[in-house]
């Protein structure tokens, strides 16, 4: 998955507002935002009567400053949205009486800022992401195993994009073909494991577990990269070989170590754990 796509959720005061890049820029759901500033219980009824009002006082029409693109919904599919950019977000945000604007327009002003300053200097974006792991209370060690196995998922998804592999469900089932091989798993069978629901599985592996993750992905982009894979069925084949790679690896260290390299453990447990120490004490 692409690095903005995993960057596609900011929050606001515990707000949750959906946003996509476009065009070289952060478009926002104008409805997400809208619920935020109105804290109305229907936002996309707050929103149609917003443009409404407008419109029939003789502004300016609303619906201009918005594009329609696809952004993610509560049933896990893509549907048009009307989002707007940081600019239009703003002349928006003017037409709704909220004591949350003033914040609100800071805050926006500075993670539409953010995507640029990292296209200018990608280190910050590395930075970033690694204080965000390290407030959750992450180890420095398997943050920079996180860390350098997303580089390593990116360096594949480019060879997939490049040889005409279709993003979102080729890329899923491709995935699912490393997981199962290296793991005897599909991403959704091992968060099934873990107790996962729509949280990313692999913020909940522990280090090993990220290790093999690497070993099968890099090993599957080296393959796809050597015989020149083209299309869906060759880098499944790619993808397949990669990941098995990884499982023989896991299954021998799984002999030395006597014991199975797939945990169920995952950090949504850390907070009980400290509360069970604490109690202790």
């Amino acid at each position: 998955m692409h690095k903005e796509n995993k960057q596609a959720l900011v929050v606001f005061q515990d707000k949750k507002i959906r946003r996509v890049w476009h065009n070289g820029e952060w478009y926002f759901s104008v409805v997400d935002v809208v619920g935020v500033l109105a804290e109305s219980t229907d936002s996309k009824d707050y929103w149609y009567r917003l443009k409404k009002r407008e419109q029939e006082s003789g502004g300016v029409e609303l619906s201009t400053f918005c594009r329609q693109l696809k952004l993610p919904a509560a049933d896990g599919k893509n549907y048009e949205t009307d989002c707007a950019n940081t600019k239009s977000m703003f002349r928006i945000i003017q037409s709704i009486p909220s004591k949350n604007a003033e914040p609100f327009k800071q805050w926006l002003a500075q993670v539409g800022y953010e995507r640029v300053q990292e296209i200018e200097n990608p280190e910050l974006a590395q930075f970033r992401m690694k204080e965000l792991y390290r407030a959750k209370g992450y180890s420095e060690q398997w943050i920079e195993k996180r860390v350098r196995g997303i580089a390593i998922r990116q360096e594949l998804t480019d060879e997939w994009k490049k040889r005409g592999v279709q993003e979102r469900d080729e890329y899923a089932i491709l995935t699912d073909e490393i997981s199962k091989a290296t793991f005897g798993k599909t991403v959704g069978e091992y968060k099934q494991h873990k107790n996962l629901q729509k949280e990313n599985l692999r913020d909940h592996m522990d280090e090993l577990e990220l290790i093999f993750s690497m070993l099968g992905e890099k090993v599957s982009t080296e393959i796809t990269k050597k015989e020149d894979a083209q299309g869906f069925l060759e880098n499944k084949y790619a993808a397949q070989r990669g990941g098995k790679v990884a499982g023989n690896a896991r299954k021998e260290t799984e002999k030395e170590l006597g014991h199975s390299v797939v945990s169920k453990e995952n950090y949504l447990l850390e907070p009980e754990k400290k509360k069970r120490l604490e109690h202790k004490k």
